[in-house]
């Protein structure tokens, strides 16, 4: 029996898979004997990049197939299939490739969980400053990206009226915020 608050896997099959995730089902005992099902997605883990300058942030928006709508959000994204790197490279790349920005200072803010509940997925969040234009390379699935500058000002009424919800970028911004304190 698997120690208090633990759960023991006794089994895992896999349910779906493509390039960008796994789908595995584990059957599991729980501390009290009991058994269950655990649905776990898997993906790769990304980095979330506040690119900051001049009181403000430049963001991305894009269409987001799940949630049938564009977001507002940071940079942020994982590396293509065949593709590899430290974290840094990777949140230097997906700035570059969003945004278009390169980065002469890049601060490590904080790793996290992005859904621990359901998702092996993490990330980390970078603070990219001393910013310089260039061109974008963005992927296919990235078409009709959009870069935008604002204000701290308007960021904040963003996510007050709701135009700002992607929860990692939100994360990203609370550890900005613990940061400066």
């Amino acid at each position: 029996m698997p120690e208090a608050g633990r759960v023991r896997t006794t089994g895992s099959r896999e349910v779906y898979r493509n390039p960008w995730i796994r789908v595995r089902e584990d059957e599991v005992e729980l501390a009290d004997g009991s058994t269950g099902v655990y649905g776990v997605v898997e993906k790769a883990h990304f980095a979330l990049v506040i690119a900051a300058e001049r009181d403000g942030f430049w963001l991305v928006e894009q269409y987001r197939h799940p949630v049938a709508r564009r977001t507002w959000e940071f940079p942020q994204g994982t590396w293509s299939t065949g593709a590899g790197g430290t974290p840094e490279q990777l949140a230097r790349a997906e700035l570059a490739e969003e945004t278009g920005l390169r980065a002469a200072s890049l601060r490590h803010l904080g790793h996290l969980d992005l859904a621990p509940g359901q998702s092996t997925q993490e990330f980390d969040v970078w603070l990219a400053t001393g910013l310089t234009p260039g061109p974008t390379a963005r992927e296919v699935t990235e078409a009709g990206m959009e870069t935008a500058f604002v204000t701290e000002a308007e960021l904040r009424a963003m996510v007050r009226d709701g135009r700002f919800t992607d929860a990692p970028s939100l994360a990203g911004y609370g550890l900005l915020l613990l940061d400066r304190t």
